[in-house]
């Protein structure tokens, strides 16, 4: 048997502070991860550790160490791991209970570097803002005046102020020229909360853009806790840009990453930092998804840039490790680049390119182990068993997809929770597991096989063949075998939220820069 190497909080916390690279795992579902963990442990759950930790941590000898709360997640994940090649890793001593019995700090919610890092530049650089009432009222009056929602589109049109435009936060110095012409038109940013509103509007001022500029002072929540009503569906999105204002932007942008150390790479550098094995590197390109579709660099990644510095440990999971970025107009990647280094990365924007190096085609595709073989059906054998009965049907989707719609009769589980959804499902002759694709079902499948004696079949091509095929779904809670704790409910989100909610999650983004100060490990400047 193997041995079962440990490290303590004060290993993690003398390699942070050296800068040095690690990973530190969180493998819970990621609502208990959002109750508390430490600020820059990455949510890799158990049950998707195999679909996503290649591209997370892409280096096989990166110091790991994973930890949970006791469940014995953390000792499955380190046999796993070990199992697809990564050669340094070990449980955290005494797992999360361990580092805070050692005083380490602990944090609540999600992709909190990012958002205690916000806090910081709003409370050195002082970010203008407006609150709810002051932009209502500027509304009102049809003042010379422009909303601009720094988030994704999909966000915005969920809910939005009115007659605000779509322009995600790497857009907004590339874009701003086009929506405000006029210098003297004051530009509103908005977010949801507020990290993406106060990164957004404090990029337009370091890019030293002619207009006033003002954050929306705590978004949409903001918005809503003072009784103002959103708009749903919106579909206000930016146009291109001329060459000459992509040019100006160029220019401000690329500024702006100077005075914040950037580091710039031509493709030989790349090339000598991807073939040193002792670092991790990642490349992404932080375009939109439909420019990168078209066209991108081989091996690189799609990263949307206001995305990458909100979610930046989602992305760049090993903390320590070196960042290039690509785009191909010299403004978006230079200002996301601008927010990393001033986070503690070592990143650096990759010039040089033409239009003829972004030869790849499609959506990034993330790297995979072997898949495992299991058994398979086809979606009219699983409907004539479903018709008979006595076959179980478990989906292995997100809760918020299977809400949404799944097969009939269909039980919702979590990957890692499979000894509890067993005591909560019937007897069977036979398991049927899917979920959108399949992919995930598959190591699923893998899974109860060493658990049970039934047989144990994967739906191929998942729920997706089955509506693809024209088979009735439903929708609703009817089948949970265990409680929805894959995805943490944020309080920014959605339009039904308690204002307790709202006003609470505002209190704790007030109080994250007395936490950095408590924790000690950020290195975050703000230039």
């Amino acid at each position: 048997m193997s041995t079962v190497s440990t490290r303590h909080y004060q290993d993690i916390r003398r390699a942070l502070l050296a800068q040095e690279e690690l990973a530190l795992i969180d493998v819970r579902e990621e609502a208990p991860f959002a109750q508390a963990h430490p600020l820059f442990a990455a949510n890799i759950p158990l049950s998707k550790l195999e679909l996503e930790v290649l591209a997370r941590v892409p280096r096989a000898d990166t110091a790991i160490t994973v930890y949970d709360n006791g469940e014995g997640l953390a000792a499955e994940a380190l046999q796993r791991l070990r199992s697809l090649g990564y050669s340094d890793v070990a449980l955290l001593e005494g797992g999360l209970a361990g580092w805070e019995a050692a005083g380490g700090e602990l944090f609540r919610d999600v992709n909190v570097p990012s958002k205690a890092f916000g806090e910081l530049v709003e409370s050195v650089r002082h970010t203008p803002s407006l609150s709810a009432e002051q932009v209502q009222a500027l509304l009102e009056q049809e003042a010379n005046v422009v909303v601009l929602d720094a988030r994704r589109f999909d966000e915005y049109q969920t809910m939005s102020i009115p007659g605000s435009v779509s322009v995600p936060g790497a857009e907004l110095v590339l874009r701003v020229a086009e929506l405000a012409p006029d210098p003297s038109t004051q530009v509103i940013v908005n977010c949801a909360g507020r990290t993406r509103s106060i990164i957004g509007t404090q990029s337009l001022v370091n890019a030293g853009i002619p207009n006033p500029v003002a954050a929306l002072r705590n978004g949409t929540i903001g918005w809503t806790l003072a009784g103002q009503q959103l708009a749903h569906g919106q579909q206000r999105r930016f146009s291109e840009v001329e060459a000459g204002t992509q040019a100006q932007a160029g220019v401000k942008a690329r500024a702006v990453a100077d005075r914040a150390g950037v580091l710039r790479i031509d493709r030989a550098g790349l090339a000598q930092w991807q073939a040193d094995t002792s670092r991790t590197t990642y490349l992404l390109d932080v375009r939109t998804p439909e420019e990168y579709g078209s066209g991108h660099l081989p091996g690189s990644r799609s990263v949307p840039g206001g995305q990458l510095v909100q979610e930046t440990d989602h992305v760049a999971s090993v903390r320590g490790a070196r960042v290039v970025l690509v785009d191909d107009d010299g403004v978006r990647a230079n200002m996301t680049a601008s927010w990393l280094a001033q986070m503690g990365w070592q990143v650096a924007v990759l010039d040089g390119l033409h239009a003829a190096d972004f030869t790849a085609t499609g959506q990034w595709q993330p790297p995979l182990p072997a898949l495992p073989p299991v058994s398979t059906v086809e979606v009219e054998q699983l409907a004539a068993w479903l018709e008979e009965g006595d076959t179980v049907l478990l989906d292995f989707t997100t809760s918020a997809n299977y809400v949404n719609r799944h097969i009939p009769g269909a039980y919702w589980a979590i990957r890692a929770q499979l000894p509890k959804v067993l005591e909560n499902v019937p007897q069977a002759s036979r398991f049927v597991l899917t979920c959108g694709s399949g992919l995930l079902a598959r190591f699923a499948a893998r899974d109860l096989e060493a658990l049970t004696r039934t047989p144990v079949y994967l739906l191929e091509g998942g729920t997706a063949q089955w509506i693809a095929a024209g088979n009735p779904l439903e929708s609703g809670e009817s089948r949970l075998a265990v409680p929805r704790s894959d995805r943490y409910r944020r309080p920014y989100e959605g339009t039904d939220n308690p204002r307790e909610a709202m006003q609470g999650y505002l209190d704790w983004e007030f109080g994250l820069v007395d936490q950095l100060g408590r924790d000690g490990t950020h290195r975050f400047r703000v230039v």
